[in-house]
């Protein structure tokens, strides 16, 4: 039988078990959160500002629910016969803080898109306690608040939209993505420091741990792997009807041009990491890929063991869907285990250093033969490489000087249609060895 279990989704919406939602305006106030500038003595209090910025990456969350109203929005609703993509659930879950209308407080506003409370959980438990003098983050914690300095809680909070969950309106299907939705990709720490509000000073240290950006990202990938094959294994979303639900699929393994001419043409290249048989679909491996990278660096003895259930997936993909299901829950639970591992270790100077030479190196380049796995790649040298900066390990000016390299990588993952992969490959080569000989 086949051991499907809970994805251990920790849903800032899901665990809140009933609690009341209070809305953006209660953490608003000009004393809290609201300040236009931060000067505050504890936080910064200018996260509503940041939270809202209309032009930028850090006001991404407050403008969800307005796409919804926009040509494409609209257009995406239409195709699929949904109504109003405003009031529409399977569109609600991921663009707004979607919650029942008992649990919603007298401030609470759908149209206020991803509040504070899909991240933070519902604040009726902790709203008036979490400021008081004898408050701390443990006692917070113990209110409701969301633990999101745990890497394994925010990836799980963060997986819920940005790859999908079992819960109501947040899994994209490939029908919305043939109507127009945008493809999903996932990496935790480069969309943590896009969407962060606040700053780790002395204060922030002395309440939470330092972020490490290394764990960050690695533990996020791992639980990125542990849910797409938890979802991948469920009945009910690896097939729809008769066809696999291609959701799950590399994208552009189908999506490539088409030409007819007197010679055979390969529009791909072979990828050591897939073992199916030559013209099938292969599961969409991003996250796999920089998965086994990290492990084989970080946690050897686990990642073998990764390594070797990732390659028995992919060969269960071309017998049958029973044999896949089995090999994804296998996959589901490895990963898994490396999630704990890579949590749990520490970290040393070094180990961004090995990671970034691991992910260029000639046992992994030649997994990048697809769009999706280099663009991971590609954002992993960038988040690394800037948390050397911020660790002041590296210079900004040394920086800078790698970043030709980093650019001439992004430049060759710029669009699908013109995904270069020796170009690709080429250039992570050099950035990688650039950073490198700074260590």
């Amino acid at each position: 039988m086949l051991a499907v279990v809970p994805s251990g989704s920790t849903s800032a919406q899901a665990s809140s078990s009933g609690a009341r939602y209070e809305g953006v305006a209660t953490c608003a106030g000009s004393t809290c959160h609201g300040r236009s500038e931060g000067n505050g003595a504890v936080v910064r209090q200018d996260e509503i500002a940041s939270w809202q910025d209309p032009s930028s990456a850090s006001g991404a969350h407050s403008r969800a629910y307005s796409v919804l109203a926009s040509r494409r929005g609209r257009q995406i609703a239409e195709t699929l016969g949904l109504g109003a993509a405003t009031s529409a659930p399977v569109c609600l879950g991921c663009h707004a803080t979607f919650v029942p209308q008992g649990q919603r407080g007298a401030r609470f506003h759908t149209s206020d898109g991803v509040g504070c409370e899909s991240c933070h959980g519902a604040a009726q438990g902790w709203l008036q306690l979490h400021y008081e003098k004898a408050a701390s983050h443990a006692s917070n914690i113990r209110a409701g608040l969301v633990p999101l300095e745990n890497p394994q809680v925010r990836a799980k909070v963060c997986l819920d939209c940005h790859y999908g969950s079992s819960d109501t309106g947040q899994f994209v299907t490939h029908s919305m993505m043939a109507a127009g939705h945008p493809r999903i990709s996932f990496e935790l720490d480069l969309f943590s420091s896009l969407q962060q509000h606040h700053d780790e000073d002395a204060d922030y240290i002395r309440r939470k741990p330092r972020t490490d950006s290394v764990r960050l990202w690695a533990v996020g990938q791992a639980e990125a792997v542990a849910r797409a094959t938890d979802l991948f294994a469920r009945p009910g979303f690896g097939m729809r009807g008769m066809f696999p639900e291609f959701y799950f699929y590399d994208c552009h393994s189908c999506h490539r041009q088409i030409t007819d001419g007197p010679a055979r043409r390969l529009t791909f290249e072979t990828n050591p990491g897939r073992p199916i048989p030559f013209g099938n679909p292969p599961f969409n491996d991003e996250n796999i890929i920089m998965l086994s990278t990290v492990s084989g660096t970080l946690a050897p003895e686990a990642g073998a063991s990764f390594s070797s259930a990732s390659l028995e997936f992919h060969r269960a993909m071309g017998r049958d869907r029973a044999s896949a299901q089995q090999a994804a829950v296998t996959l589901r639970e490895r990963a898994q285990a490396l999630s704990n591992a890579l949590a749990a270790r520490s970290y040393a100077g070094d180990d961004t250093y090995r990671v970034i030479a691991a992910i260029a190196s000639k046992a992994t380049a030649p997994r990048f033969t697809d769009y999706a796995g280099s663009v991971q790649a590609v954002m992993a040298v960038d988040t690394l490489l800037n948390a050397l900066v911020r660790e002041r390990r590296v210079t900004v000016g040394a920086a800078a000087g790698i970043r030709a390299n980093v650019n001439r990588a992004y430049a060759a993952v710029a669009a699908p249609e013109t995904y270069r992969p020796a170009e690709f490959r080429s250039a992570l080569a050099s950035a990688a060895g650039a950073i490198g000989s700074l260590q």
